[in-house]
């Protein structure tokens, strides 16, 4: 499924930045730095374009413009940059058919934030279409109905946070996944380093998996590092 995105903004720096940061977190990146250049990649990969992320302000037009012309053509999910704090910008995008707005400056985490959940609201927030049943250790996490069968056959009551974080290592068994990673993808967005919300609910996670021992087995702690799921994850449609 695809995870293209195409970004307009004038700033090199910037562009690159963005650019690097984004395909680090597993995106296909389209770049352009004025209204020309957005019309060439737009009319390119319109049709594989899951995302566009328009600046406001460009030297030969502005981002509104460029916003009502892929309305015209289609209905991929817009974000809008704005380096304004006037609420006017925000209101004017939203109301020319953008999905989402962020101000300048912002931090890449918050803007990673916002495109995975409109990817959800899309459904495209999972990369790997194998199926629909995640199973591991003789648990069965079933993604459309979002439960939990336990290995003797009962139901494990799962919060939507619950849910989410499942999922999401589910989708990267044996890797490494630090705690920004996993509050950007539950809680949309960064926690502080003083912040133990995200490790109160990997605890609670722990025992609805029965995995909530001194030495967890199943979703490991990496010292400095963040969590591993331990597990061999199947995914199918059956």
């Amino acid at each position: 499924m695809t995870r293209k995105i195409l970004i307009v903004d004038d700033d090199q720096k910037t562009r690159m930045l963005l650019k690097a940061y984004l395909e680090r977190n597993q995106y296909d990146v389209r770049l352009a730095h004025d209204g020309e250049s957005f019309h060439q990649e737009f009319e390119r990969f319109r049709d594989e374009l899951s995302l566009v992320i328009l600046d406001v302000m460009l030297p030969d037009t502005d981002g509104f413009v460029l916003c009502q012309a892929v309305r015209k053509q289609c209905n991929v999910p817009i974000i809008m940059l704005t380096a304004s704090s006037d609420d006017t910008d925000r209101i004017v995008g939203l109301e020319l058919g953008a999905d989402d707005y962020i101000a300048k400056p912002y931090n890449p985490r918050e803007l990673l934030a916002r495109i995975k959940a409109i990817h959800r609201r899309a459904g495209l927030d999972n990369t790997n279409t194998g199926g629909r049943y995640y199973r591991f250790v003789g648990f069965t996490l079933d993604t459309v109905e979002r439960t939990l069968q336990s290995p003797s056959g009962d139901s494990v009551k799962l919060t939507g946070l619950d849910f989410q974080l499942l999922k999401f290592f589910l989708e990267h068994p044996g890797q490494i996944l630090d705690r920004s990673q996993l509050a950007e993808e539950t809680r949309g967005r960064d926690i502080g380093p003083l912040d133990r919300s995200l490790d109160v609910q990997v605890s609670r996670l722990r025992q609805r998996l029965s995995d909530n021992g001194k030495q967890p087995s199943l979703i490991k702690t990496v010292r400095g590092a963040g969590y591993v799921l331990s597990a061999e994850v199947s995914l199918s449609n059956v």
